[in-house]
């Protein structure tokens, strides 16, 4: 029997959607071997109702860990102790930066190839396999392992899938972190781009080079503000490049993989860098001045002309449709 193990980031009594959707590809693919999806979760105040969340998504088992949260070696030294102490085989993270963190950690410790920004497990001869793409998305990689195997996945590539289910919930005892007294997490706060997590969005207004200035993403945050709740910004590579933007908001190949239900691209050109972390959004509306900008070949709504002058107008259309 092969069961798989997965890490739960969780904050606020919320577990992340990215974690939610690694447990459910999990215990897809852990029926297939023989065995179940298990979590853990670790951190101060961890309790049953977090737990279930993940058991909601297919995990038939939770371990929760007493450590500090949000500090990555804490954490990977604990799941490392948990992965030897129960004989896992595999362990998987849902994407994100904490994800290829610890997920690189584990792997040392635990001797494991590992595999970043996965977009499917899968069963090759009873052994898992992660397949990531390459070379821009234009090929598919396959990862296999001779021995222990940590897997990344890429942020929202992995489907939450609501089984009904309830998890058994056990505590670990892990040995203490040479971590714990080193690293203190002081403050835990919110930075421009973040106060809602992008890859969790449900409308993204992404800003490019096209919006001139640093100041001028005040358009981009009228916009998504107008939109209300579950609207975010966000930015392109090279416009957190230059310092207008933070890295926590980058969209891309190297940044963070979104599929909102409408990204709106204001003066984004749609290089194949960015559209590889923005392609599985629902819809897109582009407005750029440049008729000839990639992002139209795939946008499905395109407006050609001053961001600086529709963009505003739509924000203020939003509003009095609102009331």
């Amino acid at each position: 029997m092969a069961n798989i193990l997965v890490y739960g980031l969780a904050h606020e009594g919320t577990v992340n959607k990215n974690s939610r959707g690694a447990v459910s590809e999990a215990a897809k693919v852990a029926s297939e071997l023989g065995g179940e999806a298990h979590a853990v979760l670790v951190g101060t105040n961890v309790d049953d109702a977090l737990a279930q969340q993940l058991g909601a998504v297919g995990a038939t088992k939770v371990w929760t860990v007493n450590a500090a949260e949000g500090v990555a070696q804490t954490a990977a030294d604990a799941i490392s102790a948990l992965v030897e102490a129960q004989g896992y085989d595999y362990v998987v993270f849902g994407g994100g930066l904490l994800g290829f963190e610890i997920g690189a950690a584990v792997a040392a410790a635990i001797g494991g190839g590992i595999t970043v920004e996965a977009t499917e497990l899968a069963v090759d001869g009873g052994r898992l396999v992660a397949k990531r793409p390459i070379f821009g998305d234009t090929l598919l990689s396959t990862s296999h392992y001779k021995g222990k195997g940590v897997i990344v996945a890429r942020t929202n590539a992995f489907e939450v899938k609501e089984t009904g289910g309830s998890a058994t919930v056990e505590s670990f005892d892990a040995p203490a972190s040479a971590a714990a007294g080193q690293v203190t997490l002081k403050v835990r706060g919110e930075q421009r781009g973040a106060d809602i997590n992008i890859e969790d969005a449900q409308i993204l207004v992404t800003g490019g080079r096209g919006l001139g200035t640093a100041e001028n993403f005040s358009v981009a945050d009228g916009l998504a503000a107008a939109f209300g709740s579950g609207a975010a910004v966000g930015a392109t590579r090279a416009v957190v490049d230059a310092g207008w933007f933070p890295y926590a908001g980058q969209v891309g190949q190297t940044g963070k993989t979104v599929a909102p239900k409408l990204y709106v691209g204001l003066g984004v050109s749609g290089a194949i860098q960015h559209k590889v972390g923005m392609q599985s959004s629902e819809n897109v509306l582009a407005i750029n001045k440049d008729e000839n900008a990639p992002i139209f070949e795939f946008a499905d709504f395109g407006v050609v002309g001053d961001l600086h002058k529709i963009a505003p107008a739509l924000t203020e259309a939003i509003k009095a449709k609102k009331g």
